[in-house]
């Protein structure tokens, strides 16, 4: 079983940056691709970013990309997501995820990430 818990949300000005990190217990991550997800109310979770166990892939949404930088530390089981230039859009709930199976199949699918974590809010004003 992994725990994430993530944490960095807050509020923060259009053009803004914040930077989430998901911390893991449980298990090492150093075996399981990590992604993060975003979900606004009302609205299904989507697919924002994933980075492959090795650090050697990643995937990111279109209308992050440029923007937003996904990255991992093993030692400390622990993985970050840079946002900058961040825009009212972005306000979202992000989740953090971990997933067996590898990040170049069905990248995107909720459906294919095992452990989520809490979540964390992140609002960006205009």
């Amino acid at each position: 079983q992994v725990q994430l818990v993530e944490s960095g949300g807050g509020l923060v000005q259009a053009g803004g940056s914040l930077r989430l990190s998901c911390a893991a217990s449980g298990r090492t991550l150093s075996t399981y691709g990590m992604g993060w997800f975003r979900q606004t109310p009302g609205r299904e979770r989507v697919f924002v970013a994933v980075m492959s166990w090795s650090g050697g892939s990643t995937y990111y949404a279109d209308s992050v990309k440029g923007r937003f930088t996904i990255s991992r530390d093993n030692a400390k089981n622990t993985v970050y997501l840079q946002m900058n230039s961040l825009k009212p859009e972005d306000t979202a709930v992000y989740y953090c995820a971990a997933r067996r199976s590898p990040v170049r199949n069905l990248w995107y699918a909720e459906g294919a990430y095992d452990y989520w974590g809490q979540g964390t809010q992140v609002t960006v004003s205009s």
